[in-house]
């Protein structure tokens, strides 16, 4: 497509600022709260990540569908973002074993998508004043209805979103003759979590957002995993419940992200929305056990208090982020539980967190 063609669109922040660009081709309006991620590569993976649902992407690496699109590729069924902002859309790919260009995969899933925007001062922004909602639309001429659509968009804060990417029935992952059973929450659950512990030999029951401890228990699961997963941990009040329960009973217990929110929040610990969040694939952590840093994959637009979690008498911080000492994992003292902020499975290059999951097993290993 000859970039002269290219219909104007903007996009329109809460705080009524604007930034113009084109559109990709994909004509229509989207709404949702603005984030962005640093990562230089995984667009495909953030775009199809359950836990960005709801929201519209702001990728800051220059160039985005550069390698195409690829079916092994995806962390879900589908696009989960509500739209996307870049700076430079590549309309052909040069990736030999690309299944197509991205602009067609876009099309497919009816997703809203807008380049030429000036990206590096649309982030700076948003560092600035905090995550927002948004609006981005090809209708520039139509300014004051998209301020109305937008005034309609809920806030993040408070937003149950678990129960619109959750699967509706259980299923399984795995050999069934694998030697481990876990049963998991999934609340956004990430196709490569499953990989990661199927790989160790664990066969799952994946089970819906508002799975009870009698749904979970009935699979007789050696272990219990909580997903990742879109919006505010608050509202999964089903969930907090379940996980109280695994606790109670000290059954071996593993949460990432929304899931390690959960668990914290099952243990009275509160949970907070962050100025503009934690996403990309360079995030500095540090693990106060061993002592050693990592370099993580991350995705959250909410943290755990970690002056409650430093009070807690059951709580032991394990993980802290170098860039702002937010809490990035934690296990209880005397229970088979622990989790943590960010996402060991992404292993962007790096795999420094991939040790999580063989802890996890261990753990089951020893209650088995």
């Amino acid at each position: 497509m000859k970039y002269q063609s290219r219909k104007k669109a903007l996009v329109l922040l809460a705080d009524g600022t604007i930034f113009y660009g084109k559109s990709v081709g994909i004509e229509g309006t989207a709404t949702g709260e603005i984030c962005f991620n640093t990562g230089m590569t995984g667009y495909q993976e953030i775009f199809t990540d359950p836990s960005y649902f709801g929201q519209l992407m702001v990728t800051t690496n220059a160039h985005i569908g550069n390698y195409g699109v690829n079916d092994r590729e995806v962390e879900s069924e589908g696009i989960k973002i509500a739209g996307l902002i870049c700076r430079n859309f590549s309309f052909t790919h040069s990736r030999p074993d690309s299944n197509g260009n991205l602009k067609d995969w876009f099309e497919k899933h009816n997703l809203v998508a807008i380049s030429d925007v000036d990206t590096r001062a649309l982030v700076s922004y948003i560092r600035d004043n905090g995550a927002m909602n948004a609006i981005i639309s090809t209708e520039v001429d139509n300014i004051e209805e998209l301020k109305k659509q937008l005034k309609e968009v809920p806030s993040m804060e408070g937003l149950e979103l678990a129960s619109k990417v959750s699967t509706k029935e259980p299923y399984f992952v795995g050999e069934e003759d694998a030697p481990i059973k876990i049963s998991a929450i999934d609340i956004g659950i990430k196709k490569n979590i499953l990989r990661n512990l199927a790989k160790r030999g664990a066969y799952i029951k994946v089970h819906p957002f508002n799975a009870s401890f009698e749904d979970l228990s009935a699979f007789n699961p050696d272990g219990y995993f909580i997903s990742n997963g879109p919006g505010d941990p608050e509202p999964l009040v089903d969930a907090q419940n379940t996980a109280k329960q695994i606790i109670e009973k000290d059954l071996p217990l593993f949460g990432i992200c929304l899931g390690h929110q959960v668990i914290a929040l099952a243990n009275g610990i509160s949970t907070y929305k962050m100025h503009n969040g934690h996403r990309g694939i360079n995030h500095p952590v540090k693990n106060l056990v061993t002592g050693k840093g990592e370099i993580t994959s991350q995705n959250h637009g909410f943290a755990i208090n970690r002056e409650e979690t430093e009070a807690h008498p059951d709580v032991e911080i394990t993980h802290v982020h170098l860039n702002d000492n937010t809490v990035a994992g934690i296990k209880m003292k005397n229970k088979n539980v622990f989790s943590v902020q960010y996402h060991p499975e992404a292993s962007p290059g790096p795999n420094d967190a991939e040790y999580l999951f063989d802890q996890f097993i261990e753990n089951i290993k020893k209650t088995k």
